[in-house]
């Protein structure tokens, strides 16, 4: 931790992108416009599970202070698909932002103000200067007491206007699916498809397009009971019970009812629905990982599968997978140790990133998963996690061929070909792949899918079909599988974000973390900070790696590695300290801040010998001891 110093006060830089303004009825703000309101810019890209966690908490502050506080989306990408304007249009829609947001596919507003990851939260006065610049999630509380401070000052200075902001909603059309995620065919031979962008479950003929019932009252909440009352938020994926454990638990469905941080249970008989695992409040780390499954928090589960006796969960947010037992109705963790990245090896220790789509092989002995951050296939089996596809973090493309080359571009969703191949669907690049695992190629089975997300097998006398979700699409498709693959231009891309020229041999890390206002450090149970450092390659690091409950550490690389990435994940832990009314409170919420770091780093004789990053930054607005224009 740091206390807070006397810092420089700054203007904030202008806004600037080359794709233009969303959600402004075809204006283009400017912060000088701005001026008189606070302003929030949340940089985000629409691939990042943390960015869609942060809107959920900005929704909050956006009603609470809508006449004082403007925020701003900063749309910066990683993958080459998030820098396609329409993509980013169907993102806004797709996750419900009701604020202005500027597409800046070229960086330019990230690099002005020197944000390192996704995503960064900055506030700026009414009078223009940057007060707080807070990396990662858990920092709705901290923004909430800080825009309170600054409401207060700013009124009574006469500087603070009142008013709305440059938000104009945009209509959206009226189909009968709206960014439809996962599908499941039923033992009717019908679809059931889950409506995200709906907030609900339709059930669709074998046509992939008649609607035969919607479950859910199609707006976002977490409610149980039938299908015109229960409400869900953003579900995903969706599991089918063996025939002997629904008849025992009373529903045959498992839904990832992901924005609700809960799994859902569907009779398919009346269309009621029940919460069987979750609270609807997001796990955070330090939180229970085991137990009873309605006592557990989890985190933005983005897929289940019925595997080894149990319902796997891709849960999505945490980077992990999870195990639901419905019949002991208890949940634990499966594989994945919260770190995100690409590492293979025992369960226990796996990294994954995002793990979005589950499916298993006809012998039910192998588990496939789409492993989305890190554009990977991968595989559990007998304990152990293995990458067929992919490379990391940072290397994509859509590339057909022997597997450890082929390139994928954030994929979703995995289906299971009766010949025990797996097509993959290729999200960002809009296509569909297949990976034959006995020869170990990639090649590709169709192109000009509009952000393809899940399929299922399909078999008649003509031939093997799939039913493929077009989620930016509003669809289900048809699609033959054919007999020859197709011919794609190859094209590989690397996340270009700049390298940080960082001094050989040695590196001082420091995470900078201000309290926010009128809380104190939450040391009740043990160390109130954390901090996990490691790097790819491993060999970069000699000394220093793993993790600890300092916020400040010496790094010790090696000199012939002379470039990697540093992953470096950091926590704090705080309380509020005094009420309204500056008095103490007796029993105080505690919340968490969190943010997880991917530096690509170049070790170099002019680099710098400390890299710092910002959890929480906070300049008081008041401190006119120095500024700079």
């Amino acid at each position: 931790m740091s206390s807070t110093p006397r810092r420089v006060r700054v203007r904030a830089p202008e806004l600037v992108g080359a794709g233009g303004w969303i959600n402004t009825g075809g204006s283009a703000p400017t912060l000088a416009g701005l001026r008189g309101k606070i302003v929030l810019l949340d940089f985000w890209t629409f691939c990042c599970i943390n960015c869609l966690h942060v809107l959920d908490e900005l929704r909050v502050l956006e009603e609470k202070y809508r006449d004082v506080l403007v925020v701003v989306g900063v749309h910066s990408p990683k993958f080459a698909h998030e820098a396609d304007h329409d993509a980013v249009l169907a993102a806004v829609e797709r996750y419900e932002v009701h604020h202005a947001v500027l597409d800046d596919p070229e960086m330019a507003t990230w690099r002005q103000y020197a944000v390192r990851a996704w995503p960064t939260l900055v506030v700026i006065d009414p009078e223009g200067y940057v007060v707080a610049q807070l990396a990662g999630e858990g920092h709705g509380h901290a923004i909430d007491a800080l825009v309170a401070e600054l409401v207060g000052e700013h009124e009574d200075k006469r500087t603070l206007h009142r008013g709305d902001g440059p938000y104009v909603p945009a209509e959206p059309p009226r189909t009968d699916l709206r960014f439809p995620g996962k599908l499941l065919r039923l033992p009717s031979g019908t679809l059931l498809v889950s409506d995200a962008g709906h907030h609900s479950l339709v059930e669709l003929a074998d046509d992939g397009s008649t609607v035969l019932r919607r479950i859910g009252n199609g707006h976002r909440g977490l409610t149980d009971g039938g299908p015109r009352h229960a409400s869900l938020a953003e579900p995903q994926g969706l599991a089918l019970l063996p025939a002997e454990v629904a008849a025992h638990v009373g529903y045959d469905i498992v839904v990832a009812d992901t924005a609700n941080h809960a799994l859902r249970g569907v009779s398919l008989a009346t269309g009621t629905v029940r919460t069987v695992a979750g609270t609807g409040r997001q796990w955070w780390q330090g939180g229970r990982t085991s137990g009873a499954a309605r006592e557990v928090d989890l985190s933005s589960p983005w897929d289940v599968a019925w595997f080894g006796g149990r319902v796997v969960v891709a849960m999505a947010g945490v980077h992990q997978l999870w195990e639901f037992d419905p019949v002991g109705e208890s949940v634990d963790v499966l594989a994945g140790t919260t770190n995100e990245g690409l590492e293979d090896g025992p369960v226990e220790s796996a990294w994954f990133a995002q793990p979005s789509g589950l499916a298993v092989s006809p012998d039910g002995h192998t588990l496939w998963i789409a492993d989305s951050e890190t554009s990977a296939l991968r595989e559990l089996t007998d304990g152990r996690i293995t990458t067929e596809v992919g490379a990391g973090l940072f290397d994509f493309g859509l590339r057909d061929g022997p597997a450890d080359r082929a390139l994928l571009q954030h994929p979703l969703g995995v289906t299971v070909l009766p010949d025990g191949s797996v097509a993959v669907s290729d999200t960002y690049n809009g296509a569909l792949r297949r990976y034959d695992p006995v020869a170990r190629e990639v090649t590709t089975l169709a192109t000009e899918l509009r952000e393809p997300s899940d399929a299922v097998v399909v078999a008649d006398d003509d031939g093997v079909y799939l039913m493929v979700v077009e989620s930016a699409g509003h669809r289900v498709t048809r699609i033959r599988v054919p007999d020859e693959a197709l011919s794609v231009p190859e094209q590989a891309h690397h996340t270009t974000r700049p390298q940080v020229e960082i001094a050989r041999g040695s590196l001082r890390l420091a995470v900078v973390f201000d309290v926010p206002p009128g809380q104190k450090l939450d040391d009740r149970e043990g160390p109130a900070t954390r901090l996990l450092v490691d790097a790819s390659p491993p060999g970069l690091l000699v000394a220093g790696e793993g993790p600890g409950t300092e916020l400040t550490r010496t790094l010790l690389l090696d000199e012939s590695v002379t470039e990697g990435v540093l992953h470096v994940s950091a926590m704090a832990a705080s309380c509020d300290a005094l009420g309204p009314d500056g008095k103490p409170i007796e029993y105080p919420a505690c919340h968490i801040h969190q943010q997880d770091w991917g530096i690509p780093v170049r070790q170099s004789a002019d680099g710098a010998p400390e890299l710092q990053l910002s959890l929480a930054t906070i300049t008081p607005s008041s401190d006119t001891s120095a500024s700079a224009e």
